[in-house]
């Protein structure tokens, strides 16, 4: 057997053994995740879903305000998520993703998150992007 051959006997050996350790419910991996942003502005606006994995739906309440809706739902509230916002196309202006601490809820089924400019107002933006994990 040659170094080639012994080479891909080894990746296909660790493949196979990472293939049984890691597998969907696995807490490394990401649950859902999904890349959305806002096309037009006032009532005109609507979500673009640009990918995403596990999300039923992206809706936008209001302004800077939106609703991830999981195609399969979490098996409770306590997992761990994180979005980061940007605005495509302006860099001098801020956007940043969060969430407040009584205005936008968490439950097994959805997560909402908002978009605020640097001063704390909300605004749309041309990308948000959130993960899940549990």
């Amino acid at each position: 057997m040659n170094l080639a051959q012994h080479i891909t006997e080894l990746a296909q050996r660790l493949a196979l053994e990472l293939k049984t350790r890691i597998t969907a419910d696995h807490p490394g991996v990401a649950k859902a995740w999904v890349s959305f942003g806002v096309s037009g502005s006032g009532d005109e606006a609507t979500v673009v879903v640009r990918a995403g994995f596990n999300v039923h739906s992206v809706t936008r309440t209001s302004t800077g305000k939106f609703r991830v809706t999981f195609l399969s739902p979490m098996p409770d509230a306590s997992y761990c998520w994180h979005a980061f916002a940007r605005n495509a196309g302006n860099q001098s202006a801020m956007k940043h993703a969060g969430a407040r601490a009584t205005a936008e809820a968490k439950t097994a089924q959805f997560v909402e998150v908002v978009c605020t400019t640097s001063n704390g107002s909300l605004s749309d933006t041309t990308e948000m992007n959130l993960t899940v994990w549990r």
